[in-house]
């Protein structure tokens, strides 16, 4: 089934009382390398641009527009859990930390928080819903999947110019063949995941890795 975003969930939360509803995603769960990252966005109702769709749906130009606006005319806020906590918790649980820290971060405090997935963060202090698929249903959090897209992208851009070969201006740490193969050439850097299995195994198992 294909899903276009809407307002229904926020104007539900809206129609039993909330004032504002936040709209939250995060991206970054299955890298190598670099944090995991969460957006939160609260939306103006009278205020939706054009062509707000999954980040997965839209090109990296349009993404980058949408970024821009969101940033300028949203209450938003972006957060992320580092390698050191992702391999600490497990990047579940580290994913849901960075969501709650997004929902920390807005200036104004959500009466209703729309969460991408099928499970609320269990230290998340607001009432809130789990949306499944819920950048493809939302606007809220559509534009929360838009601004942590565009956000990781360029933290793992500028960690690509210190880090070169391992091309993650390109594939954002995600385990491409051409990364894995950087990592058996150049070796782990700082911003992997030890707790990864191809990190872990390379690691584990030095005299085992082969060309």
């Amino acid at each position: 089934m294909t899903f276009s975003p809407d307002f229904t969930f926020e104007l539900a939360a809206l129609s039993r009382g909330a004032i504002r509803v936040a709209g939250v995603d995060e991206v970054g769960r299955g890298p190598l390398a670099g944090p995991v990252t969460a957006a939160a966005v609260i939306l103006d109702p009278a205020d939706i641009p054009d062509g707000l769709n999954d980040s997965k749906r839209l090109p990296q130009r349009r993404r980058e527009e949408l970024a821009e606006w969101i940033m300028a005319r949203c209450d938003w806020a972006v957060a992320h859990c580092t390698v050191a906590e992702i391999d600490q918790l497990n990047i579940y649980h580290a994913s849901h930390l960075a969501m709650c820290r997004a929902v920390a971060g807005l200036r104004q405090v959500p009466c209703h928080v729309l969460i991408d997935g099928n499970r609320i963060p269990k230290t998340l202090d607001r009432p809130a819903e789990a949306v499944v698929k819920g950048d493809a249903r939302s606007f809220s959090i559509a534009a929360a999947s838009i601004l942590a897209k565009v956000l990781r992208d360029r933290i793992m851009v500028d960690l690509a110019q210190q880090h070169p070969g391992y091309g993650w201006e390109i594939n954002a740490g995600y385990p491409t063949p051409s990364h894995k193969r950087a990592l058996l050439d150049l070796g782990i850097t700082p911003h992997h995941r030890r707790s990864f299995k191809p990190v872990h195994n390379i690691l584990c198992k030095p005299q085992s890795a082969s060309h």
